[in-house]
């Protein structure tokens, strides 16, 4: 999944706001189209990723809970 247009984001052990924050930043610097798959330990990225994929446009594919927190998939729009 690590191709050009795929990455994988670690934001394992942040504390809110800073998992949404540096994805937004992330996506900034991606493609439209391009997948982010993003993995969060943070317990209210589950509110703040979803939220920052509606207002901004980009298509949440899959948000799942993982053994160590959450897996957000993420279209940029």
């Amino acid at each position: 999944m690590n191709s050009p247009t795929n990455a994988v984001y670690d934001l394992r052990g942040l504390k809110c706001p800073y998992p949404a924050i540096k994805t937004e930043k992330r996506l900034r610097g991606m493609s439209s189209g391009a997948v982010l798959t993003v993995e969060t330990t943070d317990p209210l990225a589950v509110i703040d990723i979803p939220h920052l994929c509606n207002e901004q446009g980009h298509t949440l594919l899959t948000s799942e809970k993982t053994d160590s927190g959450h897996r957000f998939i993420i279209r940029k729009g």
